[in-house]
């Protein structure tokens, strides 16, 4: 055991004891006090959870959203995605100093001022997004402002966790109907099966089938997006190329919907609505790890053609 005193260094014998007890102690006293420690970790817990706390009826509202809408469903998604984000960038934490608290502060402040303007002038983005910003300035206040320069991707994506305004998803939906109603008839017609449309109804053998909100592909976009974002930010790719990523993620979206309606709708043309009805509810979530292989797929194809990609180039 060394101790210091002013410049001078004394070497103490340490008995079997006191190793046990150092030993202990190491995980919790780190030889540099300049980082964050798990002490950190535990206080900045508290204090988010303190934050939930002083805004629960906005995070149970997210949480009622997500459980009673299928629409937003990919709100259980967020929080995955979000510690993946932490999980990849964890090598982050011994470059990460509990320096300028002040920023968490200050964000917790505005956070509580948008929340509550929120919640008195009935603008629900606005009340969730400040009971966001109330925890993560909360968390701040104790791990500093490396929190959100070093793991701005895994603050970033908590956006999604705001519910979508009815206004918006209706102008999203209804063009996303008419594109499925539409590439769907196309597409019967090049592998020869009768089809008629009208509007958003297609016709198979006699059957209607309706290309509502349930089949639109709006429930997808939310969680493809979250896919796609989750895998650019999760390698070493060039910033470049997560943008491309992220703006052709909903053309990937109209395709996977496609891709799911085709047999939904011959499912129900040709077999009963209640088969019909369970392919439809569960092919859903198939589409997320046949996004997933979509975009490896684009990056072995930027591979391919020589495209650089990544940030630097990985040993073999």
């Amino acid at each position: 055991m060394q101790t210091f005193f002013d410049d001078q260094t004394v070497s103490l014998p340490l008995t079997p004891g006191d190793k046990g007890r150092w030993r202990g102690r190491s995980i919790w006293l780190p030889s540099r006090v300049d980082r964050w420690t798990p002490w950190h970790a535990v206080a900045a817990t508290l204090m988010a959870l303190m934050g939930i706390a002083a805004t629960w009826e906005a995070w149970r509202d997210m949480f009622d959203w997500a459980r009673l809408d299928e629409e937003y469903s990919h709100i259980f998604l967020v929080p995955v995605v979000a510690m993946c984000m932490v999980w990849v960038r964890r090598h982050r934490f011994r470059y990460c100093k509990p320096t300028g608290t002040g920023l968490g502060v200050l964000v917790a402040l505005v956070g509580y001022v948008v929340y509550d303007y929120g919640y008195y002038h009935g603008t629900q983005s606005l009340w969730h997004g400040g009971a966001i910003l109330v925890v993560l300035g909360c968390a701040a206040s104790v791990l500093g402002r490396h929190m959100f320069f070093r793991f701005f991707p895994a603050i970033a994506v908590l956006i999604f966790l705001i519910p979508v305004p009815g206004l918006i998803r209706q102008r999203i939906a209804l063009p996303l109907e008419t594109w499925t109603a539409q590439i769907s008839q196309h597409v019967f017609e090049l592998i020869g099966v009768a089809v008629e449309r009208s509007g958003n109804r297609l016709s198979i053998n006699g059957q209607p089938v309706n290309i509502a909100e349930a089949c639109n592909g709006l429930r997808m976009v939310f969680a493809l997006i979250l896919i796609c974002y989750a895998f650019c930010f999760a390698l070493p790719l060039r910033n470049s190329v997560r943008f491309v990523l992220l703006a052709v993620s909903p053309l990937a979206t109209i395709f996977c919907n496609v891709l799911r309606i085709l047999p939904t709708i011959w499912i129900y043309g040709y077999h009963s609505k209640a088969v019909g009805d369970v392919f439809h509810d569960y092919s859903g979530w198939l589409m997320l790890p046949i996004s997933f292989l979509m975009l490896l797929g684009v990056i072995r194809i930027l591979r391919w053609a020589m495209i650089p990609v990544m940030r630097y180039t990985l040993a073999s």
